[in-house]
């Protein structure tokens, strides 16, 4: 068995995350937890929504029920980028050029680095929001689908529609596939192709429970998903993504469901999250299975790699928490 350095801490665990070499943990509290060189504690949002990293800059963007959006750095330094008097802030997502997108009610806003801010509005509530690998530009989950926003310019926003409740949001990395979660325990993508959106849909389904994380391989030939007893796993190598493909399923466990995946930096191996806290990791060539991590208290509600891909972070919704040496 790996290593195990446990951290213990009061409630769930909203999201854990590597700024640099030190881990972080994002307590629903609103109080960040940093391992460096013993655990020290920074106090963020008075009730934390949503805890995201934003990799160009190492640091955490967070939202909250205090209206707040704020940047805390490794060392714990707290800068607020936006306040919304009386709003719930549970959409934040890191961007190109130091821009942050939030969002409340029906208005994403995209606050670019010199602090000017934009605003985007849907017909709906805004769910999620992502930026696209390159050029300025977002994907706003709504209802009934997905709008696309250049930021920068005045071009007409482009409207990918499917019947249902889209909760969650992601670009590939090469920017040719827009991929959402659903309400309905399903995935839907749409193939991008130049500005138009192709109109092939991509549906992703036979799920038994939502789809509550994803994570795409190194150089995004894979889409790992939960809410399966195993981490369902689509190709997204070819042109036409997972069309008319079966999924791969990896580390299956009878009826226990998986909660969280995250790919590793460099290697096409996933950390599979279990709704009993226990975590393997799988290389998806052949399905090997580690066990990094025995059953524990709470369901993996977060996993997060190392840049180096040798230390592996997770947090449970029952506040056990830690970091596990993979190379033993």
């Amino acid at each position: 068995m790996p290593t195990v350095a446990p951290l213990d801490i009061e409630g769930h665990v909203v999201s854990t995350h590597f700024l640099g070499d030190i881990p972080v943990f994002a307590a629903a509290t609103g109080a960040i937890h940093r391992l460096d060189g013993g655990e020290k504690v920074t106090e963020a949002n008075a009730g934390l929504l949503t805890c995201v990293k934003d990799p160009a800059s190492q640091t955490l963007l967070t939202g909250g029920e205090d209206g707040r959006v704020l940047r805390v750095a490794h060392d714990g330094t707290v800068t607020e980028l936006a306040h919304v008097p009386r709003k719930w802030i549970s959409v934040v997502a890191p961007g190109p050029q130091g821009a942050v997108a939030y969002a409340h009610g029906k208005s994403t806003f995209v606050r670019l680095a010199d602090g000017t801010t934009k605003e985007f509005t849907e017909e709906r509530t805004v769910e999620a929001v992502d930026f696209a690998p390159k050029g300025l530009r977002i994907a706003v989950a709504r209802y009934n689908g997905v709008t696309l926003h250049w930021v920068g310019t005045a071009g007409a926003p482009v409207d990918l529609d499917w019947k249902g409740a889209h909760t969650g949001v992601t670009f590939s990395p090469d920017g040719r596939f827009v991929v959402t979660m659903m309400q309905e325990s399903a995935l839907h993508g749409w193939k991008l192709d130049g500005k138009a959106a192709d109109t092939r849909h991509m549906r992703m389904t036979g799920y038994p429970a939502k789809v509550k994380s994803l994570s795409w391989s190194p150089k995004g030939k894979w889409l790992a998903s939960s809410g399966a007893p195993a981490a369902i796993v689509w190709p997204f190598s070819g042109k036409d993504g997972p069309m008319g493909k079966a999924p791969l399923e990896l580390g299956t466990r009878a009826n226990i469901l998986v909660t969280h995946v995250a790919f590793h930096p460099m290697e096409e191996v996933l950390a599979i999250g279990f709704i009993d806290g226990m975590i393997l990791a799988v290389r998806v060539t052949d399905g090997k299975e580690a066990l990094l991590r025995r059953p524990g208290k709470g369901a993996v509600t977060s996993l997060a790699w190392s840049s180096t891909g040798k230390l592996l972070a997770f947090a449970s919704e029952a506040g056990d928490c830690g970091v596990i040496d993979i190379t033993g």
